[in-house]
């Protein structure tokens, strides 16, 4: 059992519970949601809708669950996307299919990757033994003040156990994301400063992140100077010791908020998840359903 393995065994209100088993939970299930977004299932179901684009098809599909919102709610909700990328994005997916009909061609699509990927292993007996220890954590997963998660909450739950997986994943995910945005509002960093603080943490690559995010070289170097200014970074662009606490200051916060949804589970139970989740998240791996360079700079357990 590898040292990660065995800090599933901490009582869950231990800090070592608190923190570090709710984000090796994160790593464990999230690439099982982010094939929603990440095959080409996806892709085909909102061209059939007559969406365009890639973007197009991310925001429509993720921000279907809260209606026809306008681009200034999702942008707010989604919190580190340029403006320009939202609003190119956002109404048009509205116009082109309603959020009930995205939020069902998300549902199908992902049941579609889902049986290519996965294989004979949709049926088995330890995906249906996953789907249901994921919807106790799922239920248990705090909604108060967290939008996105309440919008996916309020949909029904599906019936087959390789979806009721992959919604809990979904409701675990929106929870704790929705968490990570309160945090960075209460450290004080703006959508672009967020981001140019997490590739200085070497979470990711700093040119591929503010491309993905759609925001301009000069706004990242302004995001930059505004940062050295606080002391959160040195003129280099590295992190400061004030930084670099802030920046964990803003994880720990957002592994603290995951937290009753694993206490709900319990340390055996967490165990079991991870165990039975290993071999369907491998497959999603394997079969190309998940980016290994991912702006959330996850690294999936191995």
């Amino acid at each position: 059992m590898s040292p990660a393995d065995a800090e599933l065994g901490a009582r869950p209100e231990s800090p070592a519970f608190a923190g570090g088993v709710a984000r090796r939970m994160w790593q464990a299930l999230e690439p099982y949601h982010a094939v929603t977004y990440f095959v080409p299932e996806s892709r085909r179901a909102t061209d059939r809708l007559g969406l365009k684009g890639g973007w197009m098809s991310y925001f429509g599909l993720r921000a279907a669950p809260l209606g026809a919102a306008p681009a200034g709610l999702v942008g707010a909700v989604f919190y580190n996307f340029h403006p320009n990328r939202v609003g190119r994005a956002i109404p048009a997916a509205w116009q082109a299919a309603t959020p009930s009909a995205l939020v069902e061609a998300r549902r199908r699509s992902v049941d579609e990757a889902l049986r290519r990927v996965l294989g004979d292993a949709v049926g088995s007996a330890e995906l249906a033994e996953a789907a249901e220890l994921a919807r106790r954590a799922a239920m248990a997963a705090p909604l108060d003040g967290r939008v996105l998660a309440a919008a996916n909450a309020a949909l029904p739950w599906p019936s087959e156990p390789h979806l009721v997986l992959w919604h809990a994943q979904t409701l675990l995910r929106e929870s704790r994301g929705d968490a990570h945005v309160a945090a960075l509002v209460c450290a004080r960093l703006d959508p672009c400063e967020a981001l140019v603080t997490f590739a200085a943490d070497g979470r990711a690559v700093a040119d591929e992140l503010r491309e993905f995010r759609g925001w301009s070289v000069e706004e990242w170097a302004d995001a930059r100077s505004r940062l050295v200014r606080r002391g959160l970074l040195d003129p280099a662009g590295a992190l400061t010791a004030d930084g670099a606490e802030l920046r964990a200051w803003v994880e720990e916060r957002t592994d603290l908020a995951a937290v009753p949804s694993w206490a709900e589970l319990g340390p055996e139970s967490c165990e079991r998840l991870v165990s039975l989740t290993r071999p369907l998240v491998s497959a999603i791996i394997d079969g190309g359903a998940f980016m290994s360079n991912n702006p959330m700079g996850l690294k999936p357990l191995p």
